[in-house]
């Protein structure tokens, strides 16, 4: 991502999080910096569709540790879906090495928007009263749960924006053909990859966390460090 783009989504997000600002303006703030991360996925769809070489499809592997390894999974698995990357959970020591395919302006994204999401995550869960009556890891599993639909969905609706906003009458074959490329990689790479089975979740956090999901700034601010930021306090 350019500097330029870099520098005009973290003065965004400050300004989100300025104490000084009301809730509307906060929220104004977050929504251009999540409108501007999108537009950027487009313009490099569209170059590389001109010149492949300014893209190419390629992978990156990602640690994800414990605790809530298998959330924090959950939550990639949100942000990259949406930003047209699919990752592949392999079980490492205590936690899961996160293998993700995607255009190399995507992946950049997913690992930045990813880095971001989870700081925010754990600032909310240390926020947030466990209930009396409910178990505090199953409690912060759903929530984590909540958060990351909702993230999920955000980002959806961003992406739909800008390709629609594009201007581009073959926009939506582009996408396509660069989702189908990325699942051409990652059938190279795991020609027999099974689906894991849904996860039942018991606790009580999830209307909780996706009301925190609401309000999660989407620009992908630099949080500093990416093992710090990849791990949720207990």
């Amino acid at each position: 991502m350019s500097e330029a783009m870099l520098s005009k989504v973290r003065k965004l997000l400050a300004q989100a999080e300025d104490p000084a600002c009301t809730p509307a303006e906060s929220a104004a703030f977050t929504a251009k910096a999540t409108e501007l991360i999108a537009r950027y996925g487009v313009d490099r769809a569209l170059l590389a569709a001109r010149d492949p070489t300014t893209d190419p499809v390629g992978d990156r592997v990602l640690d994800v540790v414990a605790p809530y390894a298998r959330d924090k999974v959950g939550l990639l698995a949100a942000v990259a879906e949406p930003l047209r990357c699919r990752c592949v959970r392999r079980r490492q020591g205590n936690g899961f090495a996160l293998h993700l395919f995607g255009f190399a302006s995507d992946l950049e994204r997913v690992d930045l928007l990813f880095t971001s999401l989870l700081v925010q995550a754990a600032h909310g869960l240390a926020a947030t009263e466990v209930p009396a009556d409910d178990h505090p890891a199953a409690f912060r599993r759903s929530w984590l749960a909540g958060f990351a639909e909702v993230v999920g969905g955000r980002l959806w609706a961003a992406e739909s924006a800008a390709a629609s906003e594009s201007g581009a009458p073959s926009m939506a074959l582009v996408l396509v053909d660069r989702s189908d490329r990325v699942q051409r990689r990652l059938t190279e790479e795991y020609p027999r990859l099974r689906t894991a089975p849904p996860r039942r979740l018991g606790g009580t956090g999830f209307g909780s966390g996706a009301e925190a999901g609401q309000r999660a700034n989407l620009g992908g601010r630099d949080l500093g460090g990416a093992a710090a930021d990849r791990r949720l306090g207990r």
